[in-house]
């Protein structure tokens, strides 16, 4: 049995326990997650949002997080513009980065989703309107949403991660998190604990 922790990352949160930078240090998994003996199965960007895996388990971590299991990801991206159907066709197909083409993901157009505000608040530019995409990808690469996004012509504003495999953000708010157990190789079970949240430490 491995417990697995799913959290609901803030933004500018770091998906680690400590900061490297000594000046001027920044949030971390620290300031919200007390469980001892957790680390998180894979990352989140410090400028994203939404759902991080931990875990106490090494085989778990690395089904998770290793590229070769291509575990798929969902993301809600808030992207600047209105996007296009040959935008759509582009994302679906698979677009090329510095680093390579990507694999085939599924985009499909979203209506706005009702969510958190954002602190800060998105920037906007004023007459520019915007679309929401759910966008599924296979692999992890640097910055890999925001990058397709560009790549297509539409600069992403927000993301927020709502998926991992059959893991899922359901309710939990920004900064809350819950435990389940996972017994390996199956499938998660259902929920073991009651949503937790911690404060942001001042």
């Amino acid at each position: 049995m491995a417990k697995l922790i799913l959290f609901n990352k803030p933004f500018h949160v770091l998906s680690q326990f400590t900061d490297e930078r000594a000046s001027h240090p920044r949030a971390t998994l620290a300031d919200w997650i007390d469980q001892p003996g957790v680390y998180p199965a894979g990352r989140l960007d410090y400028d994203s949002e939404g759902l991080l895996l931990l875990t106490d388990q090494g085989a778990l971590q690395h089904r998770i997080a290793s590229p070769t299991n291509k575990m798929p990801k969902t993301y809600w991206v808030q992207v600047e513009g209105e996007l296009t159907d040959e935008a759509l066709h582009k994302l679906r197909k698979g677009v090329v980065l510095k680093d390579g083409i990507t694999r085939p993901a599924r985009a499909e157009r979203l209506e706005t989703p009702d969510l958190w505000p954002r602190n800060p608040p998105v920037r906007f530019r004023q007459n520019v309107p915007t679309t929401w995409l759910a966008l599924t990808i296979t692999e992890g690469k640097n910055r890999q949403v925001r990058r397709m996004t560009a790549a297509v012509g539409y600069p992403t504003l927000r993301l927020i991660r709502v998926r991992i495999g059959d893991w899922t953000l359901d309710n939990l708010k920004p900064g809350e998190y819950r435990s389940v157990t996972v017994n390996l190789p199956d499938t998660p079970p259902k929920l073991s604990t009651r949503p937790k949240r911690r404060r942001h430490r001042s």
